[in-house]
């Protein structure tokens, strides 16, 4: 047992299913009291009859006082996982871009503004972005989705060399591919990179608390991704060419 979280009182969105879901599983098995937020209802509350937690449907923005309210009166760990995959190019609509924008990174932003007050006054809190490797890297054929999520990196980054000096803990989760709906709704791209080595939702949650145990900021499911990280810091021209051949491979097979 996680003994940072143990009767924590701890909010989750989007964990209607996937990441989401493992996560609230598992601060529910490690002893904490769990709020589960997802737009889906009946998600919601299938999850959170299971782990004995709270459902709260609705959208992740808006939940802060009632989960606080619903958890006795203090929010202690917040998860921001609920996400969209958006796709698309340059092209792609305003209105995707604008969705993309508000649920990866003004929804942290904005669930953070409500937290730090009371964080920062008791001198505890613990802030969970559940970001992507595409937020330390790229992903090819979702440009909203790429760009939102190295916004969403760096906020956690941000509010973790600005806070944690007064107590607050940032996790920042950065997955390649994993089992969920939304690498499903990746098409083709998905398939070629994230498919072959996606793993559980369940792993997710295990590096996290590994993470937690260990305190740090890094959370990398997929261990490669640090090379990866460090070759696109090292050798950005390599690491350019690298991806535009398989952007290039990607476009002829999508043909």
């Amino acid at each position: 047992m996680v003994e940072a979280v143990q009767n924590a009182g701890v909010v989750v969105t989007g964990a209607g299913g996937g990441i989401g879901a493992a996560l609230a599983r598992r601060f529910a098995a490690e002893g904490a009291r769990v709020v589960v937020n997802d737009l889906d209802a009946g998600r919601a509350k299938a999850v959170a009859e299971e782990i004995g937690g709270i459902a709260l449907p609705g959208d992740a923005s808006a939940i802060i006082t009632e989960a606080r309210d619903a958890l006795g009166g203090t929010v202690d760990v917040y998860c921001a996982n609920a996400g969209v995959g958006s796709g698309g190019s340059e092209a792609a609509e305003e209105s995707v871009w604008a969705l993309a924008w508000d649920v990866n990174v003004m929804a942290h932003v904005r669930a953070a503004h409500a937290l730090l007050p009371g964080w920062l006054e008791r001198g505890a809190g613990r802030f969970v972005s559940t970001v992507s490797a595409a937020g330390l890297l790229t992903m090819i054929g979702a440009a909203p989705y790429s760009v939102t999520k190295h916004g969403a990196y760096a906020f956690a980054e941000w509010l973790s060399l600005t806070y944690r000096h007064r107590g607050v803990k940032v996790h920042a989760i950065c997955p390649q591919g994993v089992r969920t709906d939304m690498l499903t709704a990746s098409g083709s791209a998905g398939e070629l990179v994230l498919a072959p080595t996606a793993i559980e939702p369940g792993e997710v949650a295990d590096a996290l608390f590994k993470g937690i145990e260990d305190d740090r900021f890094l959370i990398l499911p997929h261990s490669e991704v640090a090379e990866y990280y460090q070759a696109r810091a090292a050798e950005p021209e390599r690491w350019l060419r690298g991806m535009n051949r398989l952007q290039r491979q990607w476009e002829a097979t999508a043909r």
